[in-house]
């Protein structure tokens, strides 16, 4: 399975990226070394200030820690956090961003399912994603 994290990125040209306690959401807590992950820098963060948003590298992830997943005392997390280290392996050729899939929001379809689980709400997170949404993604590589 493929996994899109967006987050606040420091260095869109970084070779490695760290994500630490990150949210996760539809499946993305099954992230494991090994899986493909699409990084977005987030709207939200440094990337809307460095104009830099949407799809900025594909990578692999070298690194998990679920120390997140439980809360002190053991609880539970209703949305565990897991922190994750990435190597990057490609820069994106053309962009993929809000803009770009803003006109799926509401229809069906691989596209549709990047907008909704990435822009539906505001928060970074780690995402599980269909073979059909890494296809698309792998087309902007």
């Amino acid at each position: 399975m493929a996994y899109a994290v967006k987050a606040d990125v420091a260095d869109v040209r970084a070779k490695h990226f760290s994500f630490p306690a990150q949210k996760t959401m539809y499946g993305g807590k099954a992230i494991a070394v090994g899986d493909t992950l699409y990084i977005f820098a987030s709207e939200n963060a440094r990337g809307a200030i460095a104009g830099k948003t949407g799809l900025i590298a594909k990578g692999v992830v070298t690194a998990v820690d679920y120390s997140g997943v439980k809360k002190p005392g053991g609880v539970a997390r209703y949305t565990p956090r897991v922190s994750i280290e990435v190597k990057r392996t490609a820069k994106p050729k053309r962009p993929l961003g809000r803009e770009q899939l803003r006109p799926h929001i509401g229809k069906t379809g691989p596209k549709a399912e990047l907008a909704d689980r990435l822009y539906k709400q505001a928060t970074d997170k780690i995402i599980g994603i269909s073979d059909a949404a890494a296809k698309v993604l792998d087309g902007c590589f």
